[in-house]
């Protein structure tokens, strides 16, 4: 059997944290950021933990084991 690729895309937009779950950047954080209250808009500047259901899918990207 051929080795799993990692995807590109994938690899550079998300991180496993040490306990297996999944951060990546929070979305409606990049334009229109004018209308956002100021804690609104540091709250979105941290990384997010991504939900389980998603996370399932990234991980499979990632080429990580379940």
């Amino acid at each position: 059997m051929p080795k799993t690729k990692t995807h590109s895309g994938t690899k550079k937009r998300f991180k496993l944290t040490a306990t297996g779950k999944v951060r990546g950047r929070s979305a409606f954080s990049s334009h229109i950021l004018e209308k956002k209250s100021p804690k609104r808009k540091r709250r979105l500047g941290t990384p997010a933990t991504i939900s389980p259901q998603d996370a399932i899918r990234i991980k499979e990207l990632l080429g990580v084991k379940k």
